[in-house]
């Protein structure tokens, strides 16, 4: 294999390592359908994190208000 193919895939590794503890840390375990976090892909991760995200900001501060 060569040296440029071994990087991309041990760097799609990492960044799905760091979504998948990132997750972890806000308690989270399944994703939105049911299936362990660990089953899922990058861009499955991407998106509960997403979801996680917007689920744990504070709207009663004034700097996080929409309106």
């Amino acid at each position: 294999m060569g040296v440029l193919y071994k990087a991309a895939v041990a760097e799609k590794r990492l960044k799905k390592n760091f979504i998948l503890e990132r997750l972890q840390a806000l308690g989270i375990q399944l994703s939105q359908q049911g299936i362990p976090l660990d089953q899922l892909s990058y861009e499955e991760l991407k998106y509960e994190y997403v979801l996680a995200s917007f689920r744990d900001i504070d709207t009663e501060r004034t700097e996080n208000t929409w309106f």
